[in-house]
């Protein structure tokens, strides 16, 4: 399409846009017959991304923040070789880490132009470059490995001969001088030397600060480099952990979708991967949020991830890798050796902002005593560039030093894509085996964890979660992806039970496997630590807010189709019978609740209904309640509801002042507090906005006591009583809240909408309770954990904000309270009072 485009001239200096905007240049070159024998490269430089495509295929990526800048045309020009050609540069408007205003994080610049700053055509020469790569290794030896060590010296004498020998203008002096450098490079190691296994990487963020279309062509651009570079360099291994997202971005045709646009570059990675040399990795669908999807949801991105793997290329993975999401769930351990994989790899708890995490390799434990073999890079970082100051981090912050003898350092740009350079391998084949320096050998994954298990027997024993002190507002922010992420979650697990239901009692039905995979997956791609943390650009949010319209819509479709099959006689209406309504409940225990019943054009009728684990029942007349909810106002204005299991007062700010079970004299508020106490906080972190909440937000509690409506009875008692309010908060938000209680039912409803004008602010909700324990427990995937209420240690105030799932609870023995939510994840528990981040 772009070929049979109508070109105009452009020049260097011109600039081009706006902000996501695509420009294709159509560049004719003609090389002098006088460069024969020499490399001759086209050379490109811009700040925005690009492609060099060749013959209607992508040959290579360019992007000058990620050091790639040039095309290789020929390594020696020959006479039969084509000196003249068309090429064609795709260009990006975005840069590496797209468009932001001012700062990195800032909302991108919808206006920004990018400048074409360099289209040449070069001789490159190799000899220069070459000895350029040795003085940079000698120095850094030099200035590295510090006055005490000899081998700093000798690097430092072995440079200066060789600036002695060589003479710029006479290039027959180069040689003498790289003998020179390899003379030192080739002393060997000792065999009680750290070993290194470098991997070539690129993590490629599926949305982050540009949309989830453009990471399509990072893809591409990063690999088509990648596939270069191993022509090249026939030891280069690379690891991918995002391969599958090429196949995954969109939601009609997938992987023939993306494979239509890179058919060639697609065949030459399947080429690469036979080889052992491109290895896919990570065993998941996206590298997704390690706190916030629920159970299910993992072990779909497992399911989808593995199964992936295993059509396109013959393989599972046997490492889970997941080096930059904000924390690591206690039950991943037993969901990942339920999937086939015992390794794991990241490093993002380097990122911490209290406590250095103890270990760099170790067994890491999961809440039901599953183990794997995990694997910080010493490093801390996965977007090494392979220079000496590295290695010998490396190998100085490895804190397993004695227990293991081997490291991984994971090299080439990444976040936004970009990969390794030719010039990060150039440095590391001269590190290969030189004495003074940690031996480093190009590796792959499979290689380092098969020497890591040999040498595992002292390794130390991590239990619970992998809890990154940082980031902890990812569990609040964007409050809508939240909520959707969540209503989704339950709107396919509904369908999921209603259609498997359908199929037991009538085999003709059709289960909708393959539209229930297309939904999971959306669902899955809008896990990707960027999008559900909330920590990516509005165009990702608006991207991500459409998939989950999808998922619920279509989801809604398939629900009814199930409900008609499962249960289609016992909607149509029969002469004679009274009018029933069909509950159904698709959790497993039986339940009883309040319903509402609404049709057109009547009132909202209410019914106190019984239905089976997963099962359904017709309501026709609805059960009477053992006792009906009684509503009382009192003199100053609050409110009393009983229910016979449960007794609450409420004041006119519609903060409880008392809730207790009936027949029991055990008070849950204590005296003189408050629960339902909204209170807001300043939240300015040091730098990552969207990301953080820093502890002194603490410092900075308001309670939020502007009355707007007082409290008022607004359904008075039988089988629900209510009663509702509003509150101003800060200088434009209000919050409207009904707050609900139904018969027979032992716990109080708070229906809550937040009008949220605010900027830097932070608002929580609050109950104290009269329960004493060190330690409060928080629902995570299949499962629960406790962490401390109490500051005795940094490591325990570094949780001052934690993420939960549906309910965190705090109890003694034979009493306790419980907070639940259908859409919130963060929380605290301090003392004895339990918080819910809004």
């Amino acid at each position: 399409e772009a070929v049979r485009q109508e070109f105009k001239l452009a020049k260097v200096g011109d600039s081009f846009g706006p902000t996501w905007e695509t420009c294709w240049f159509k560049v004719e070159l003609s090389i002098p017959p006088a460069w024969a024998g020499r490399e001759v490269h086209f050379v490109w430089e811009s700040n925005g991304e690009g492609m060099v495509w060749r013959d209607a295929q992508p040959v290579q990526g360019l992007t000058k923040e990620g050091e790639k800048t040039s095309y290789i045309l020929t390594n020696s020009l020959k006479e039969s070789e084509p000196h003249s050609l068309t090429l064609y540069v795709e260009l990006a408007c975005n840069g590496l880490f797209g468009a932001g205003k001012g700062s990195m994080i800032a909302p991108p610049d919808p206006d920004r132009r990018f400048t074409l700053s360099k289209a040449e055509l070069v001789v490159f020469n190799r000899n220069v470059y070459e000895l350029l790569v040795d003085l940079e290794i000698l120095l850094d030896m030099a200035k590295l490995l510090g006055e005490e060590d000899q081998r700093s010296f000798q690097a430092l004498y072995t440079a200066n001969q060789m600036i002695n020998v060589c003479d710029v203008m006479d290039p027959s002096t180069f040689p003498a001088a790289r003998d020179l450098a390899a003379a030192i490079f080739s002393q060997r190691n000792g065999e009680s030397q750290h070993t290194i296994h470098a991997m070539g990487h690129c993590h490629i963020d599926s949305a982050w600060l540009w949309p989830y279309e453009e990471t399509i062509r990072k893809c591409a651009r990063s690999w088509v480099t990648v596939v270069r570079l191993m022509e090249s360099n026939p030891e280069f291994t690379f690891a991918c952990s995002q391969l599958r997202l090429t196949s995954v971005l969109w939601q009609a045709q997938q992987f023939e979708w993306v494979r239509s646009w890179y058919p060639g570059l697609y065949v030459q990675i399947q080429h690469f991967v036979a080889k052992g040399r491109f290895i896919p990795v990570g065993g998941t669908w996206v590298e997704m949020d390690g706190n916030l999807p629920s159970g299910e949801s993992m072990v779909r991105q497992f399911l989808q991830g593995q199964r992936f793997f295993q059509e396109q290329f013959g393989q599972i993975c046997s490492e889970f890798w997941l080096p930059d999401t904000f924390g690591y769930s206690a039950q991943l351990p037993q969901l990942m050796r339920g999937c086939g994989i015992k390794r794991f790899l990241t490093q993002k708890l380097s990122w911490n902002l209290v406590n250095a995490f103890p270990h760099h390799t170790f067994f890491w434990e999961g809440i039901d005593g599953s183990r794997v073999l995990t694997h910080f890079p010493p490093g801390d970082s996965y977007g090494m560039h392979g220079r000496v100051e590295e290695m010998l981090k490396t190998v100085k912050n490895n804190k397993d030093k004695g227990r293991v003898n081997d490291s991984a350092l994971l090299f080439g740009f990444g976040d936004g894509g970009g990969g390794p350079t030719q010039t990060m391998l150039d440095r590391m084949k001269r590190m290969s085996d030189t004495d003074g320096l940690p031996r480093v050998q190009i590796s792959t994954p499979d290689r380092l964890f098969s020497v890591l298990e040999k040498e595992s027997s002292q390794l130390c024993t991590w239990v619970g979660e992998l809890f990154l002190e940082l980031h902890n507002g990812t569990y609040t922010t964007q409050a809508q992806i939240k909520k959707e992420n969540r209503e989704c979650e339950r709107i396919l697990h509904d369908v999921e039970v209603l259609s498997t239901l359908a199929v037991a009692r009538d085999g003709a039905f059709q289960y909708p496997a393959s539209q229930l995979q297309r939904l999971w997956r959306l669902l899955l791609l809008n896990q990707f630590h960027d999008v559900l943390p909330g920590s990516c650009i509005q165009l990702v949010v608006e991207d991500a807010l459409q998939h989950y319209s999808e998922i619920r819509s279509a989801g809604a479709q398939l629900q009814e189709e199930a409900v008609q099959s499962l249960c289609g006689d016992l909607l149509q209406p029969k002469a004679g019978s009274t009018e029933s309504t069909l509950v159904l409940n698709t959790l497993p225990w039986e339940r009883t609740e309040v319903i509402s019943r609404t049709k057109p054009a009547t009132p909202e009728t209410l019914a106190l209904v019984t239905v089976p684990s997963m099962g359904y029942a017709l309501v026709r007349e609805p059960l009477p309640p053992p006792r009906p909810v009684a509503v009382r106002k009192q003199e100053d204005g609050s409110v009393a509801m009983e229910n016979g299991v449960i007794a609450v007062h409420l004041d006119v700010m519609g903060r409880l002042t008392s809730l207790r079970l009936v027949g029991s004299e055990r008070e849950s508020i204590p005296d003189g507090c408050y629960a339902n106490q909204f209170a807001l906080f300043d939240d300015v972190p040091l730098y990552w906005d969207a990301w953080d909440v820093m502890d002194y937000h603490l410092e900075t509690r308001k309670p939020v006591i502007t009355l707007l409506r007082p409290l008022e009875i607004t359904l008075a008692g039988g089988l629900r009583g209510s009663a509702s309010f509003s509150l101003q908060i800060g200088e434009s938000s209000t919050v409207t809240q009904e707050i609900i209680l139904d018969a027979a039912c032992p716990y109080l409803r708070f229906l809550t909408q937040v009008e949220w004008k605010e900027a830097h602010k932070f608002l929580k909700v609050e109950f104290p309770v009269q329960v004493r324990s060190t330690n409060a427990t928080y629902e995570i995937q299949f499962g629960h954990l406790q962490r401390p209420t109490h500051w005795n240690t940094s490591w325990d105030w570094a949780r001052f904000e934690v993420w939960a799932h549906k309910w965190l609870d705090l109890s003694e023995h034979g009493f306790g309270v419980a907070v639940l939510n259908d859409c919130k994840y963060g929380a605290s528990a301090h003392g004895n009072v339990l918080s819910l981040s809004l």
